[in-house]
């Protein structure tokens, strides 16, 4: 299903041919299961023949696309209007069911859950006390409350708020030392795909040493818009969606624009960091 709607833009004729361009919005749902919506320009060009203006060249360009899971539901095609809530989309459990699948194929540990809710309760069940916990930067954690319940309190030793209170010229090598050799290192991703991989970026690397094998065990929660086909379609959603909303809070926060100058794809677990994924039926940070 791919219902979109196009808009003619100018047309410059020149005797017997002319250039123009057509603007299109489209929302996508495929058979494959990717689904999102996307804005994008015909770039054409026309030659006036005996029968008409025909065709000579169409170049179809992308200009935005956003393929997280589409939420509602089309209109039933029959009957009067209800104003009932949609029933569930089974497209989005099904796309779940294969990425968990995938991902655990990789050799990581999956677990579906049905909010963010629902991930805070599963992290402070799989996150020992008195375990050293280092949190990556992360709008799902700090909008769960995970990273509240991480950095605050005594439960754990929480690595972040010592490391913040270390002086970075005298003590780098400690701070480096706890950052990358956490028991737990809890974090998101900015994309997850079908094909069970999970792509992580990051502006200062600070969270990827323990990821890849410097950390007991990395546990990452994972909002359902967070899905993907392919590689090729994390990174447009990285560069696309995710990057844009995190230099906004880069900004406000500390004034200036964030940026990928590190890029992680984890195919499988490093071998000596066991890989948890909380894939959450809910969106959740960007």
């Amino acid at each position: 299903m791919a219902p979109g709607s196009s808009h003619p833009g100018a047309i410059r004729i020149d005797g017997d041919t002319a250039t123009g361009r057509a603007h299109i919005h489209e929302v996508v749902r495929l058979k494959n299961g990717m689904q999102g919506l996307n804005y994008a320009i015909y770039h054409d060009r026309y030659r006036r023949t005996a029968d008409g203006w025909r065709f000579t060249e169409r170049v179809y360009e992308i200009r935005y696309l956003d393929t997280t899971p589409l939420t509602g539901a089309a209109p039933h095609a029959t009957g009067p209007a209800s104003h009932t809530a949609p029933a569930p989309d089974p497209t989005a459990a099904d796309r779940l069911e294969r990425v968990a699948a995938a991902l655990t194929a990789n050799g990581f540990t999956v677990e579906i859950l049905d909010d963010a809710a629902a991930a805070r309760t599963r992290v402070a069940e799989l996150v020992p006390a008195g375990a050293t916990v280092f949190t990556g930067a992360s709008e799902t954690l700090r909008l769960s409350g995970i990273e509240e319940d991480v950095n605050t309190g005594d439960r754990y030793r929480a690595v972040k708020p010592r490391a913040l209170a270390m002086d970075r010229a005298t003590e780098a090598d400690g701070i480096r030392t706890m950052a990358a050799t956490p028991d737990v290192a809890l974090g998101s991703v900015a994309a997850v795909t079908e094909t069970g991989s999970l792509v992580v970026a990051s502006a200062t690397g600070s969270q990827l040493p323990a990821y890849v094998g410097g950390a007991g065990r990395a546990i990452w929660v994972v909002g359902a818009q967070k899905v993907v086909p392919d590689l090729p379609a994390a990174l447009r959603r990285l560069e696309q969606h995710v990057l844009p909303l995190e230099s906004d809070r880069a900004r406000a926060a500390y004034g200036r624009p964030s940026a990928v100058n590190q890029l992680l794809v984890l195919n499988t677990p490093a071998r000596l960091t066991p890989g948890t994924v909380l894939l959450l039926r809910e969106a959740v940070g960007f």
